[in-house]
């Protein structure tokens, strides 16, 4: 049986939702304990308990422990049989954690999965935007072999949440390696700027001409979509992410997220301050990417490696967890303003 203290490292959800990812993808028992418990609110909050339940749901998983509050679980995995997925958060906890969750599951599944989440946030605080997932994530992970669509059916924000997402991922039989070892130069940025039921402030629109007047000032100049959505009456509210593509193939990504008295003028710059900050870096990979990457670089075969400009909190978790878990060796070097991250070959 896995043993993981969910208190070591950042001893946040990261380490609940990776463990019981790779528990599954291993079809090993899993036994964690101190669950988030460096956090304010320790223990399983609503949407770790249906990230938790949905996993559980695609591998036939039994479980105990898992009630809200709960900060010991024990999760036994069965094949990760795929098909048709349902998951209902019921707050605005973030669907896109969710859908991390599960995603690393979908690739070793017998066959095609469709996750349909609904009442959840789509853009939410400490988690990364829905289309940051659909827009950066998805596509780098395209790259590795991993073939997925995310359809965006309501947006959904803080306190209500109410957002509804689908997401279908065909299973992939070998995850190539991914090797970016340079950024190269930056050929094209582009983005998407939301608002819901905020149209008549044009709160998307001043959302992306802040950030490219931030862009513009230091050379740089973003095709950013503007979205004016009425899916959710229920919860206005709104995100932006960006995103610039290089010539040798690196995809690096900065979003933000509208909140009560947070003008849209910040939200944009916020969005284009995080992306540059990336870009003058030279990462191949933004800080979000670096972490989310590790279990998917940790499965495929042979070496992989890529440059993040900061070893976060996150990334050191997944790092840490996944060679805890995995036979994997993960190399970390300092290269001046950049960290190398190297999965080696076993």
């Amino acid at each position: 049986m896995l043993e993981v203290d969910g208190s070591q490292k950042s001893g946040s959800g990261t380490i609940l939702r990776l463990a019981i990812a790779l528990a599954g993808i291993l079809g090993e028992p899993l036994h964690i304990y101190n669950i988030r418990e460096n956090r304010s609110q320790p223990g399983l909050r609503p949407q770790h308990l249906e990230a938790t339940l949905t996993a559980a749901r695609l591998c036939g998983a039994e479980i105990r422990g898992a009630t809200l509050g709960s900060r010991e679980l024990w999760f036994e995995p069965n094949e990760i049989r795929g098909g048709e997925i349902h998951a209902e958060i019921g707050t605005a906890g973030s669907i896109a954690m969710l859908l991390l969750t599960v995603l690393p599951l979908c690739v070793c599944a017998k066959r095609a999965v469709n996750i349909h989440v609904v009442k959840g946030g789509t853009d939410v605080r400490h988690a990364p935007t829905i289309n940051y997932l659909k827009h950066l994530l998805l596509p780098t992970l395209e790259r590795m072999g991993l073939k997925a669509n995310l359809t965006i059916r309501k947006y959904g924000y803080y306190p209500k949440g109410m957002g509804e997402v689908s997401m279908k991922v065909e299973p992939c039989q070998k995850l190539d390696p991914l090797r970016l070892e340079e950024c190269g130069k930056i050929e094209e940025l582009r983005g998407v700027s939301v608002c819901t039921f905020l149209a008549d402030r044009k709160v998307a629109e001043r959302q992306a001409r802040a950030a490219n007047q931030y862009l513009r000032a230091r050379g740089f100049e973003a095709k950013i979509k503007v979205v004016n959505d009425m899916s959710n009456p229920l919860q206005k509210g709104s995100s932006i992410v960006l995103w610039a593509r290089s010539s040798a193939g690196v995809l690096l990504g900065g979003d933000a997220i509208g909140e009560v008295r947070k003008v849209s003028e910040v939200v944009g710059r916020e969005a284009a301050e995080n992306l540059f900050k990336e870009i003058e870096a030279e990462a191949t990979v933004d800080i979000h990417l670096a972490d989310l990457l590790v279990p998917y670089v940790a499965l495929a075969e042979g070496n992989s490696v890529y440059l993040a400009r900061s070893m976060t909190a996150h990334l050191d978790t997944n790092l840490w967890l996944t060679q805890k878990i995995l036979d994997v060796k993960f190399q970390v070097t300092r290269l001046d303003n950049l960290y190398r991250i190297e999965k080696m070959e076993a």
